[in-house]
C-alpha cells in the first residue's frame, strides 16, 4: 500500500515574515525555489499514483521544481481562509486583541470576510483523504499545499481532531509521510528535507 506525502510549498516573503497567507497568491522566493529543486532526487525515488496541488502558484511551482507532475488541482488543499487576518502576523493580531491569538483555538476576524474555522478546514481535508485513500493501492499520493491545511490533514489522518494540527509544525519546503503500521494510520516521517 502506498503512502501520502504532504509537501509544504517553499519559502515566500510572507511565510518568512510570518504573515498569514491564504488567498493572496505570493510567489516563491529564490531560496524557496532552490529548496523545492533540492527535493527532486528524493521524491523522484517514489512512485506516485496521484499528485494533487493547491491552486496557489506557490504550491504549483513547488511541485514543478520538485519534479512532481500534477495530476490534479484541488481546491480543498487551499490554505485556511484567514478572513480579515489575511496578511497579518499572529503577533499583530494578538496585540490588537490584547491577548495571545491562535488559529488553532480562536475564530478569525468576523465581518465581511469571516474566514474559516479549524472545523471547516477539517471537513475539507477529510474529503481529500477519502479521495487519496482510494488511490493508495496504486502507489503513493503527493499533496502539495500549505502549512496549516497540511497540519490539519495530518491530524485527521491520525484520527485526531482538526485542532490537533497545532502539534505538527511543518517548515516551508519540508515534507511529511503518512503511512500505515499494522493497518493503522501513522506518521512515518515528518519535517523532512
Amino acid at each position: 500500500m502506498g503512502e501520502i506525502v504532504v509537501l509544504r510549498h517553499g519559502q515566500t516573503e510572507w511565510s518568512r515574515s510570518g504573515q498569514h497567507t491564504s488567498v493572496t497568491d505570493v510567489p516563491l522566493l529564490p531560496e524557496g525555489e532552490q529548496r523545492a529543486r533540492d527535493l527532486a532526487p528524493t521524491l523522484g525515488r517514489r512512485s506516485f499514483a496521484e499528485v494533487w496541488v493547491s491552486p496557489r502558484q506557490r504550491a504549483r511551482r513547488t511541485a514543478e521544481l520538485a519534479g512532481l507532475t500534477a495530476t490534479g488541482v484541488d481546491e480543498d488543499l487551499v490554505e485556511f481562509d484567514y478572513g480579515g487576518y489575511e496578511g497579518r502576523t499572529t503577533a499583530e493580531i494578538s496585540e490588537e486583541l490584547g491577548r495571545r491569538w491562535s488559529v488553532w483555538r480562536d475564530p478569525v476576524v468576523p465581518g465581511e470576510s469571516p474566514g474559516e474555522s479549524v472545523a471547516d478546514v477539517g471537513r475539507r481535508v477529510d474529503r481529500v483523504l477519502d479521495r487519496a485513500r482510494s488511490r493508495l493501492d496504486d502507489g503513493d499520493v503527493a499533496l502539495v499545499a500549505h502549512g496549516h491545511v497540511l497540519r490539519v490533514l495530518t491530524a485527521r489522518w491520525l484520527g485526531l481532531g482538526p485542532e490537533a494540527g497545532a502539534l505538527f509544525a511543518l517548515p516551508a519546503g519540508a515534507y511529511g509521510v503518512l503511512g500505515h503500521e499494522h493497518a493503522r494510520p501513522v506518521l512515518t516521517g515528518w519535517g523532512l528535507d
